[in-house]
């Protein structure tokens, strides 16, 4: 669950989800992006076996190794929304800054 919602964050660029999910998949997608930004086989090799998908590697490789070249972390953000109608869930915003 947590890979799909990894990938998720990484193709869309913002998902709303529980506040326990988006801190649990946060330093996941940090990770990703960090290996992306590495640049050579070795890491490009344990990102795809991380995603079962080939879309998120693509989309690190490509589109977020140059953005994100000259930060050094911190990647993501996560905003607090409220709570959720029907369970009173805390909901948040994930999203690449």
């Amino acid at each position: 669950m947590l890979k799909n919602l990894a990938a998720s964050v990484i193709l869309y660029e913002k998902v709303k989800t529980t506040q326990a999910k988006a801190k649990a998949v946060a330093p996941l997608v940090e990770k990703m992006i960090t290996l992306g930004k590495r640049g050579n086989l070795h890491a490009d090799r344990q990102m795809r076996a991380f995603f079962s998908m080939e879309n998120p590697v693509k989309k690190i490789v490509e589109d977020l190794k140059a953005r994100y070249a000259n930060r050094p972390g911190g990647f993501t953000r996560i905003t607090k929304l409220g709570p959720r109608v029907g369970d009173s869930a805390n909901m948040v915003l994930i999203e690449l800054v």
